[in-house]
This record gives structure tokens, C-alpha cells and sequence, in this order.
């Protein structure tokens, strides 16, 4: 397992309140011994004016969840988590429902992390690919 802090989902999920996370319907879902996995809704705060899902959305589902688990691995209140890249490669369109996405690592450095997000649609097809990059500062 590469958690420092064991992951409680209730207790992120509360932690999120009265974030972007929050506001977009971010919702941590379960855990593995190297993966998080979480949902967001395709819906009016989510959408393009066609109704697709906006590609933004599915950006800060992916750096939501991967600054969540850098976070559970540094466990150290004196350093800070900050994204300092992020990319996408969007493949597939969602209308409706929720997507849901995995999170895992690429590489776990002192002070670089590196986070790869698949985000699927609820037919379990992949609509997007994001790697986020993240650093542990003090």
C-alpha cells in the first residue's frame, strides 16, 4: 500500500465542502492499495451549452483526486501539494449520468508526483486521459 494516511472516503469527501470540487459533484468513491477512484456527474454544472460534458470538468476531476492522493501519501501538514501540470487527452463524449474515473501513480518522488487518470462514461468506456503533475513543497 502506498498510503501514508489510509483514505476515508466520508472524511475527503467532507474535507472537499465549499471547494470547485464540491461545486462540480467531486465525490471520492473507494480506494485500492495504489489507486483512488471517484465520480462526477455529467450535468448543468459540468456540461458545455450542447450538453456535452466540458473538457475542463474532467480536469479538475483529475486534479482534484490526484492532489487527494498525493496528499495521502506525503502526511505531513508542514509541506504543500500543488499541481503544476496538467493534461488531457479527450477521446469520447458523455451526456448524461456520471463519469468515473481511477487514479494511479507514475512516479512517487520526494518532490514530484506524477498522477495518471482515466475518466470512463457509465458504459465503462474511456472518454478521457489526464496526467497531473505534482509537487511537495515546503
Amino acid at each position: 500500500m502506498i498510503w501514508n494516511v489510509k483514505p476515508d472516503v466520508e472524511v475527503i469527501n467532507n474535507f472537499n465542502k465549499n471547494t470547485l470540487a464540491s461545486t462540480l459533484g467531486i465525490e471520492l468513491t473507494g480506494f485500492g492499495d495504489d489507486f483512488l477512484t471517484a465520480k462526477m456527474p455529467v450535468d448543468h454544472r459540468t456540461q458545455q451549452p450542447v450538453g456535452l460534458l466540458h473538457g475542463g470538468a474532467s480536469v479538475v476531476l483529475s486534479e482534484t483526486v490526484g492532489s487527494i492522493a498525493s496528499w495521502l501519501i506525503v502526511n505531513d501538514a508542514s509541506k504543500s501539494i500543488v499541481g503544476v501540470e496538467v493534461n488531457a487527452n479527450h477521446l469520447k463524449s458523455a451526456s448524461k449520468g456520471f463519469v468515473h474515473s481511477i487514479t494511479r501513480p507514475v512516479r512517487l518522488g520526494k518532490t514530484l508526483h506524477v498522477w495518471n487518470t482515466e475518466i470512463m462514461n457509465e458504459d465503462k468506456e474511456l472518454i478521457c486521459v489526464s496526467r497531473l503533475t505534482v509537487m511537495v513543497s515546503r
